[in-house]
């Protein structure tokens, strides 16, 4: 049985050509098909549309009023269709990816720049935000893809382990007698010590690694972002602890200096995420393929 909307489409065909056999050579239907699709629509609305005559057919006035807006109605579920394969050929559509100033910086960057290159019609958002506020943003729908320091618990999402970590503890030239031997972190506690703020998943990871060892730290000076840490240390205000790989430059450029401590951090990971009972958008689901290569896909 032919859908109503099928028979729309036969009935504008059949309005253009003004005759049933030339709709049905565009239609690749039979013209008694045709015919017999627009008797079942006069049945179902209960109205004549056609005028018939030897000669072909011509529009009641019923029929004219009705295909003014089954040609706009059709024009609008074309559009639409369009639409869908534009997001399908990711001619269009846009990817919102939730990540900090740090992680978007020294990691993300080279992947934005080749998706942007493959897909440059998609419109990237990016939400800035810490790990505990990307982790929000995923729940609450406002990102597709989140990029967070671990360890994170939220059975709720997918998790990719993308790069590892290592915390460290560096000085500026004030310090840097202490670069060059071994310390324990009771000798590091007499130093001023410059940290990320609490809510910072970072500085968690490293307060709950001293707590196995029985310390507790209390620093000077608690910071929103990693480049505020960095130069805060290099002006000689205290011992700051930071990302290693996100300090080469200061390190390469002896702007600071790495401590050894007896007892080494232990390495940790960034990760990427999102909701695994929400299917992602086309798009996010290349960009997330694109991350996830080569890359070890883990399960809480």
């Amino acid at each position: 049985m032919i859908g109503k909307l099928d028979l729309y489409r036969v009935f504008s065909i059949v309005a253009k050509h003004h005759s049933f056999s030339k709709a049905a050579k565009e239609l690749y239907m039979t013209q008694p098909a045709v015919s017999q699709a627009m008797l079942q629509l006069e049945r179902e609305l209960d109205t004549r549309l056609f005028n018939r005559s030897p000669k072909g057919v011509t529009l009641t006035t019923e029929g004219n009023l009705l295909n003014e807006y089954i040609h706009s109605a059709l024009r609008l579920v074309d559009a639409g269709e369009e639409k869908l394969l534009e997001f399908k050929n990711l001619t269009t559509g846009q990817l919102k990816i939730g990540v900090g100033d740090t992680i978007s910086r020294f990691f993300l960057l080279p992947y934005l720049e080749a998706f942007h290159t493959i897909y440059p019609n998609i419109k990237l958002q990016i939400f800035n935000g810490t790990t505990v506020e990307i982790c929000q943003f995923i729940k609450s729908g406002e990102v597709d893809v989140g990029f967070c320091n671990l360890p994170i618990e939220e059975p709720t999402f997918q998790l990719t382990i993308c790069t590892e970590v290592q915390d460290v503890f560096v000085c500026g030239e004030k310090y840097k007698t202490l670069a060059q031997k071994k310390i324990n972190y009771e000798e590091l506690l007499r130093f001023p010590l410059i940290l990320l703020e609490k809510k910072s998943n970072s500085r968690r990871y490293i307060e709950n690694y001293l707590l196995t060892k029985g310390i507790q730290i209390e620093p000077e000076f608690e910071l929103g972002s990693h480049d505020l840490v960095l130069e805060f240390a290099r002006s000689n205000l205290g011992i700051a602890c930071v990302t290693k790989e996100f300090s080469q430059d200061y390190l390469q450029r002896g702007f600071l200096y790495e401590l050894t401590l007896v007892d080494s951090i232990p390495a940790r990971h960034i990760g990427m995420c999102y909701v695994k009972s929400v299917p992602l958008s086309r798009a996010a689901m290349k960009f997330v393929e694109m991350v996830e290569h080569k890359h070890i896909q883990i399960k809480i």
